[in-house]
């Protein structure tokens, strides 16, 4: 899955002074260094995002072997949003501390040798044991995701200070990507050479990308400085952006133990046609996120109007997935795939202005630029995008047992009716 700072009339404001300089770079296009850095952040983005989608397929179904029930399973998953949530806090904090190459290296590092290791858990003793192992390599790989993406958003807003929406909405191809051909091929490898092959086959092309990526990305270093979480949260706008990017992601959250349920449920279809559903929206978000990325930067005084029309067209969409009973409608397969398409465009609308948004604020109420700032934001933005991934899908299975997917999708889609409510008035 997931940027600039606007100055006068919708003009940007470099980090770090240079602001003649870099506007001039823009003008004649990307540098080597932007080029580079594009490079490796499009690495990560693809690389990360089929690690964490390669467990779909065939996951669930070996836990169970070991002695996982489906409730262990779910927190298996979970727990990856979780500690993903504490450790973007906290790297975020620290990024001009560590270094943000430094951490962007050693968090594709270890999401590489974590990947491999979680090839090797089928030889761990099942019940406790294994579960155990699972927990603690999946929070392991948490950790590592989060440093690498946690640094990823603030060199990108660094390199980019005047167009990051753009290159964060570009960069969404190769996450769509990495989410497409996850399942797909993690299956295809399971099937054809077992339970360790996709994951040593991934892990090791993730580490491929360390010396790369130790060679090619540039280094952005800055003083560390005095800001803080508590301060930039406690700005009303920022925390309404929280809340915006938290119900998001606990939509989306939400369809990961419910919809393929449905879909073989309601619709009879073969198990190994149901991940070309989940195509309508991972494309749909991935080939839109470029051009409303481009639109936000171009046009930052509509970012608000995105948002709000993110929302709710988020909101209806999820109404409409059931559709809701009180609509009497019956579902269909070609309605429902519409409406996943909505739901990825309208979650692009949303999600992509918010990174630049929440810079914007912070540089208004007088936090210092540089890449200190851009930490704290990354880490931000990224802790509560896992908050949502963990908290959507545990109501999303208990909605689900308790009401049905109709009733449930109905009232997930009112988080982003709540998040957008603020927002009219924040601005």
């Amino acid at each position: 899955m997931g940027s600039r700072a606007a100055d006068g009339a919708g003009s940007e404001r470099p980090p770090d002074g240079g602001v003649s300089e870099a506007l001039g770079e823009e003008s004649r296009g990307f540098t080597r260094e932007q080029l580079f850095t594009l490079a490796a952040t499009a690495s990560i983005n693809f690389s990360s995002m089929i690690c964490y989608s390669i467990l779909g397929p065939f996951f669930p179904s070996e836990a169970e072997k070991k002695g996982a029930s489906n409730t262990i399973v779910g927190l298996i998953f979970g727990c990856f949003a979780l500690f993903n949530f504490l450790s973007s806090l906290i790297l975020g904090n620290y990024l001009t501390h560590i270094g943000a190459k430094f951490m962007f290296v050693a968090g594709i590092l270890v999401s590489g040798c974590v990947t491999i290791l979680f090839g090797m858990l089928d030889k761990v003793p099942s019940g406790p044991m294994f579960i155990g192992f699972c927990f603690l390599v999946r929070a392991i790989d948490a950790i590592g995701f989060a440093a690498a993406m946690t640094a990823s958003f603030s060199i990108l807003a660094k390199a980019f200070p005047t167009n990051i929406a753009t290159v964060l909405g570009s960069l969404e191809i190769f996450s769509g990507l990495g989410l497409v051909l996850g399942p797909p091929l993690g299956g295809f490898l399971y099937q054809s050479f077992g339970y360790e092959v996709p994951f040593i086959t991934l892990g090791c092309i993730v580490l491929v990308f360390v010396p790369m990526n130790m060679c090619i990305l540039p280094k952005y270093d800055s003083i560390p400085s005095k800001e803080s979480f508590w301060k930039l949260i406690r700005l009303p706008k920022v925390l309404v952006l929280c809340l915006t990017v938290f119900s998001l992601s606990a939509c989306l959250g939400f369809l990961d133990p419910t919809m393929s349920l449905f879909i073989l449920k309601k619709f009879k279809l073969p198990a190994g046609y149901v991940g070309l559903v989940f195509l309508g929206l991972a494309l749909s978000y991935s080939l839109s996120s470029p051009l409303l990325g481009l639109v936000s930067d171009k046009l930052p005084y509509i970012r608000k109007w995105l948002l709000i029309a993110g929302g709710l067209l988020t909101a209806l969409s999820f109404f409409m997935l059931g559709p809701a009973p009180v609509l009497h409608i019956e579902s269909q397969l070609w309605m429902f795939v519409l409406v996943l398409v909505l739901i990825g465009f309208s979650i692009g609308m949303s999600a992509i202005p918010v990174f630049p948004e929440i810079l914007q604020c912070a540089y208004e109420n007088g936090f210092e630029e540089g890449l200190s700032l851009l930490g704290l934001v990354s880490g931000l933005f990224n802790a509560m995008w896992s908050l949502g991934a963990f908290a959507g899908p545990i109501l999303g299975g208990f909605l689900n047992e308790k009401l049905g997917f109709e009733w449930a999708a109905a009232i997930q889609g009112g988080w982003a009716l709540l998040s957008f409510q603020p927002a009219k008035f924040s601005w």
